[in-house]
């Protein structure tokens, strides 16, 4: 066909696999001895072990640490290709999908694409948060913290200097929660030692959710437990509360209360990433992909999708199965061997999400966790929390390396009550534009 991209044909049936997430990654695995050709495109080369994202933002891990090349990860399975590329269409008549790199055929499609941020319509807040989805969003994060309390030392205004010491976290997530908890133990444990001219008691720490609990989806003890661990950090929690409007300055609240900063750290929604080219009946609110118990899309027999971008339902999870790496990784297992049962002739298994629990850290010794065990669901906080939470994490790197990595990093930490990773290197959100600062006269 014209305008096909070059990859070797290996005269087997073809699974391309777009987005290199938990769900495609566990699913290239899988078909490690399948009789297949695995194609994986993804518009980064590397997998990113996104719940340690936040520690990225707030100078606790380097970016190595959570990152590594798909060509590492899957060097050695010979039935595996990578493109960089960024998928624009799928074709489901002709089977190919249109990428920046030309045309790719396909014999069974996956899409595994994931979410990104919802801003619900609001172009100014998308324009001045950041948000916290990929790596070079937390390293954005990390150096406008920093050029804040550098920027910090030259005002003598007090409303300016506010607005670059105070942050606000909309979002009351694991996402939102762990961010929270994170700034406010750089506030007392980092911060005061690199800047000793700074008062951090005026630092202040607003997380804003929307609805009446904190990690929504979790147990009332573990939402009641991390309001109060967040509360004693000297954190404040606004609930039931929404922002109207940010300006890159200014936080107007649906109360009518105004808070100054100049970073607003956005945690407060996802939406799906869908691919152009399907049915439009097939995507639901959310932009989700309605998909049956064998995660195949709604009209297509060889297109599938998985994790996040796929809602699955069932009576257990009539909205779908929840926005996390868990449902992900599993549905992509059993997607690869029902790929092998669809190639030997047989009918495949139904999806049944095993739920392992959910866990959020709010810092030293302090995390929540709902595990299940024995079918039962059993909470844990406090110090036997965060250590559950911390080796949950160190245990599900996809490398040896990042696992090391992250195991010495964090120890160190933990016995110094340090985070090193305090440079600037690349790109500040929201330099100061919009207001004139008062720079003091004698530096």
């Amino acid at each position: 066909m014209e305008g096909l991209t070059k990859i070797e044909e290996l005269g087997k049936p073809r699974v391309v696999i777009v987005g290199g997430g938990f769900g495609g990654l566990a699913l290239a695995k899988s078909l490690a001895d399948a009789p297949v050709q695995v194609l994986l495109i993804d518009k980064q080369n590397y997998h990113g072990f996104w719940p340690l994202l936040y520690q990225v933002g707030t100078a606790g891990l380097d970016p190595d640490s959570i990152v590594s090349p798909f060509r590492k990860i899957m060097g050695g399975q010979d039935n595996f290709y990578f493109r960089l590329a960024e998928v624009q269409s799928v074709d489901p008549t002709a089977q190919v999908v249109e990428t920046s790199i030309g045309l790719i055929r396909y014999d069974y499609l996956v899409l595994a694409t994931g979410t990104t941020s919802n801003y619900f319509g609001d172009k100014d807040m998308e324009r001045n948060s950041i948000s916290l989805k990929t790596v070079p969003d937390a390293i954005m994060l990390r150096n406008t913290l920093l050029s804040n309390f550098e920027q910090a030392l030259q005002i003598g205004d007090i409303e300016q200097l506010n607005s670059m010491l105070d942050f606000v976290i909309v979002g009351g997530g694991p996402t939102g929660v762990e961010m929270a908890g994170a700034l406010s133990e750089l506030r007392d444990h980092v911060f005061p030692r690199d800047y000793k001219e700074l008062d951090f008691r005026q630092m202040d720490i607003h997380l804003i959710q929307s609805g009446p609990v904190l990690l929504k989806g979790m147990s009332a003890d573990a939402s009641e437990h991390a309001l109060n661990y967040l509360r004693k950090m000297g954190v404040r929690v606004w609930l039931d509360c929404r922002v109207k409007s940010y300006d890159g300055y200014t936080v107007t609240l649906n109360t009518g209360e105004q808070l100054i900063t100049r970073t607003l750290i956005w945690a407060a929604g996802v939406t799906g990433a869908p691919v152009q080219g399907l049915a439009p009946e097939a995507l639901l609110k959310g932009n989700r992909y309605q998909v049956n118990e064998f995660n195949q899309v709604a009209g297509y027999a060889n297109i599938f999708a998985l994790g996040d971008i796929a809602q699955m339902a069932t009576p257990d999870y009539p909205e779908g199965h929840p926005q996390v790496a868990q449902p992900a990784i599993q549905q992509g297992e059993l997607l690869g061997a029902n790929l092998m049962r669809l190639l030997a002739g047989q009918a495949m298994e139904p999806f049944r999400y095993a739920d392992k629990g959910t866990m959020a850290t709010i810092g030293r010794h302090r995390a929540v966790g709902d595990i299940m065990l024995f079918g039962k669901q059993l909470h844990i906080s406090g110090w036997l929390g965060w250590l559950g939470w911390s080796l949950v994490h160190v245990l599900a790197l996809v490398s040896f390396r990042n696992r090391l990595t992250v195991f010495l990093t964090w120890a160190w930490n933990y016995v110094t009550q340090d985070k090193g990773m305090r440079y600037i290197i690349g790109k500040v959100k929201a330099p100061l534009k919009e207001k004139e600062v008062d720079v003091k006269a004698v530096v």
